[in-house]
């Protein structure tokens, strides 16, 4: 498999090299050259075993079949139940894909507990060391640091927005006690972090002295890992081409909601996806209205979607555009200098409004929401898939009797203030993280600004 940048002008990689990049050198995300069917998983019996058959074809020339199968085999044994991500029903024709049970009881474990091994294994074969940047809203951080802390070839730098994530997700990063792990406050919010992990791999010196690679949803592997739970779902469903499955997917970043996309068109059997979104809402007004504009980020109870950037899009644009780089290229610093992105209507009509459909639900919504399931279920759920399942609600997507499920994204203990005000129900920790808030924090605070971050990387990797 050869990728190619959605922007047009970096080299072809193969996928050891797209890892290790994250970010192409003309500014784009890598994507595949071609998309590969899925293939025959009647003989797979176990999660990882699944994994391996789907993703194969995309490390495929780079990592032997058995190397990998052993790979997601580890990178799975990590999960606290055996299904890795089951399904709950909580209504008639309603589910929720838990995603919450590893390490760091949030979705991201899923791609990143496989993504740190994956890093781990090529650089150990080419004898190199990277150092890891990342930006995080709260739970890209706190997994992609579990997924490299026994890593011997990495360092890790996260950059996450201070006083805008939840104390557990903050405390699951500052309280990783490992020699390669790094945990930087900006005083900004998640969009300014992302945008100093852009520029950092945009500064060619700074990018090619540190060695830089990125753990972000920029990253393809991310993507690509988290195809797989799109696929397991409908198979347990019994979803056929002619009856598929919706699925509500809580996003800021569309990383999440393109990796479905992704699987429908390996072959999936999904129907359509609901794009949920809190009050920073880009994506809603996109789906809904054609309005791509950039807005102020706006603090919520789900702060991992507090994203007015949508830095995942801009893969499915290149789709759009017919795989033309230069167009998409010159879309996006359009939407870099102005704020605004523009798409032609027949662009919506063929490629968004048959796929997508959309809601926004603001902080009273998501309580109400909380609330309104555990009564109707017992089920606790937290503020981001509180999102997810509130639009399906507000789009009464579960009224034609198809199976709709919602990606619960995050384990409920990690909004416990939010939970209980909505319930009345204090959600504990699982044992592992019994005692969090007991371990001793450890981070740096710097200014919004790129040479202070790139001073504090070098300082912290060289020291």
């Amino acid at each position: 498999m050869r990728y190619v940048s959605t922007r047009g002008t970096a080299p072809e990689l193969g996928f050891s090299d797209v890892l290790l990049a994250g970010l192409a050198t003309d500014g784009g995300l890598y994507m595949p050259a071609t998309w590969p069917q899925l293939p025959d998983l009647s003989h797979t019996r176990t999660y990882a075993q699944a994994a391996a058959a789907i993703m194969t074809p995309f490390v495929s020339g780079d990592i032997a079949d058995d190397v990998f199968a052993k790979l997601c085999d580890e990178a799975y044994a990590t999960f606290r139940h055996d299904a890795v991500v089951p399904l709950v029903q909580i209504g008639a024709n309603e589910w929720l894909l838990e995603q919450f049970h590893g390490p760091t009881l949030a979705f991201k474990d899923v791609a990143l507990q496989l993504v740190g091994r994956l890093f781990d294994h090529v650089l150990a074969e080419r004898g190199q060391r990277v150092t890891i940047v990342g930006a995080t809203s709260g739970d890209t951080g706190s997994a992609a640091i579990d997924g490299v802390k026994a890593c011997s070839n990495v360092d890790i730098v996260i950059l996450y927005p201070q006083g805008r994530t939840s104390d557990v997700q903050r405390r699951q990063m500052t309280t990783v006690d490992s020699p390669n792990v790094h945990t930087v406050a900006v005083e900004g919010t998640f969009d300014d972090c992302q945008d100093l992990v852009k520029a950092m791999f945009n500064d060619a010196p700074f990018r090619d002295r540190m060695n830089l690679s990125a753990v972000n949803s920029i990253n393809w592997a991310r993507v690509m890992a988290q195809i797989v739970y799109y696929v397991t779902a409908s198979r347990s469903l019994g979803a056929t081409a002619d009856a598929g499955v919706t699925f509500s997917v809580p996003t800021g970043n569309f990383g999440n909601v393109l990796s479905g996309w992704i699987a429908r068109t390996m072959g999936a059997p999904i129907d359509d996806f609901i794009v949920a979104s809190n009050s920073n809402d880009i994506l809603t007004r996109f789906i809904n209205d054609n309005d791509m504009s950039a807005r102020d980020v706006m603090p919520t109870l789900s702060p991992s979607m507090d994203i007015q950037v949508s830095s995942n899009f801009e893969r499915l644009l290149f789709e759009m555009n017919g795989r033309d780089g230069g167009m998409t290229s010159e879309q996006m610093q359009r939407f870099r200098h102005s704020g605004s992105l523009q798409v032609e209507p027949d662009q919506v009509a063929t490629w968004i409004t048959p796929t997508f459909s959309a809601a926004k639900i603001d902080d009273v919504g998501t309580l109400a929401e909380i609330r309104r399931v555990y009564e109707a279920s017992g089920q606790l759920i937290d503020p981001h898939t509180a999102t997810g399942t509130a639009a399906v609600q507000a789009l009464g997507a579960t009224a034609d009797g198809h199976p709709v499920v919602t990606l619960a994204t995050a384990h409920p203990a990690k909004f416990p203030d939010a939970v209980f005000a909505a319930t009345g129900v204090h959600p504990p920790l699982p044992a592992h993280l019994a005692d969090l808030f007991d371990r001793v924090e450890r981070t740096n605070l710097v200014a919004n600004d790129l040479a202070a971050v790139e001073s504090f990387v070098e300082r912290a990797v060289w020291r």
